[in-house]
């Protein structure tokens, strides 16, 4: 299968160009800096100058493509949400989201499936309720900038393209994701949880995303939205104590909330005090096994020597 991934320099997107290649399937990775992306992913992926916003200079490779990933946008954990920085968020997605409308709709060959990024963050802060992906959008920046980043897509299932939603978690694995940030404190010996830590937190290790992403790819039965998060949500309490463990540092300094949100306002109350208890429901009807089901086990798994 010959795959067109957008945001494939990204932190999920280099570990699925990989998983990708080792099932031999090819690649072809539209990015605003092809050189620095070919050091990233190797020889072995055909990357593509494009703006991020228009069909202009990779439309003839829609053509030869039999899928579409579409993982482009902005890092919403960069800094503070001024307002410029909320229209980078915001354009950023919804801008490629268009483009691969536009090269699809103009493709003489149209892909067999679109695969379309999408967070969690849709649902809001919700507290206790446990949610799936027949729970209502919530409320905030994130929801309303989820709800049109999917709507940007939505034009293809007119063209006969089968499209996936996916709903993602906090990632976790090496060198990238949610744990980026979150380890730094403690590799300092200064953890501990965020808040009051009784929030929710709903995660998924980074080996599960990228192989549900290649059922999705491969198994055309799979459509609509699916929530890509963990069968067991963790409070951040939880998170911290368990990444304490893994990384043999202490986890004892709490960060308070009013600190955070004095750094970084609107962004600390939509992510790191949200409280999200998401569920993969369409994946657990679908009886989907992921390989790690506990915060513990993924947390010691990416820490072990």
């Amino acid at each position: 299968m010959r795959v067109l991934i957008t945001g494939a320099s990204g932190f999920i997107g280099r570990a699925l160009t990989h998983r990708l290649l080792d099932h031999a399937h090819e690649v072809i990775a539209l990015t605003r800096d092809p050189g620095k992306a070919q050091k990233i992913l190797g020889e072995d992926v055909l990357c593509v100058g494009w703006d991020g916003r228009s069909a202009l200079n990779w439309q003839e490779h829609v053509n030869q493509s039999d899928a579409i990933i579409n993982l482009a946008g902005e890092n919403i954990g960069k800094g503070p949400w001024t307002t410029s920085y909320r229209k980078r968020i915001l354009h950023s997605r919804v801008g490629a989201g268009h483009a691969v409308v536009e090269a699809i709709k103009n493709a003489e060959k149209k892909p067999r499936v679109l695969l379309q990024a999408s967070g969690i963050g849709y649902y809001g802060d919700r507290g206790d309720e446990e949610l799936d992906e027949n729970s209502e959008m919530g409320g905030g920046f994130l929801a309303d900038v989820i709800e049109q980043w999917e709507e940007s897509t939505k034009e293809v299932e007119t063209m006969g393209v089968r499209r996936v939603i996916l709903r993602t978690g906090f990632v976790f694995g090496r060198g990238g994701g949610a744990l980026a940030k979150m380890t730094l404190p403690y590799r300092l010996f200064v953890g501990g949880p965020v808040g009051s830590g009784k929030q929710w937190l709903s995660w998924i290790h980074v080996e599960d995303e990228i192989a549900v992403i290649q059922e999705f790819l491969e198994r055309d039965e799979f459509s609509g939205v699916f929530n890509l998060t963990a069968p067991h949500p963790a409070t951040l309490g939880e998170v911290s104590k368990h990444l304490g463990k893994a990384m043999r540092r202490p986890s004892w300094l709490p960060v308070p909330a009013f600190a955070l949100k004095l750094m970084l306002g609107d962004m600390a109350k939509e992510t790191a005090l949200t409280s999200q208890k998401v569920l993969p429901g369409k994946l657990l009807q679908a009886n989907y096994s992921f390989q790690y089901t506990s915060v513990s086990e993924a947390l010691n798994s990416i820490f072990a020597d």
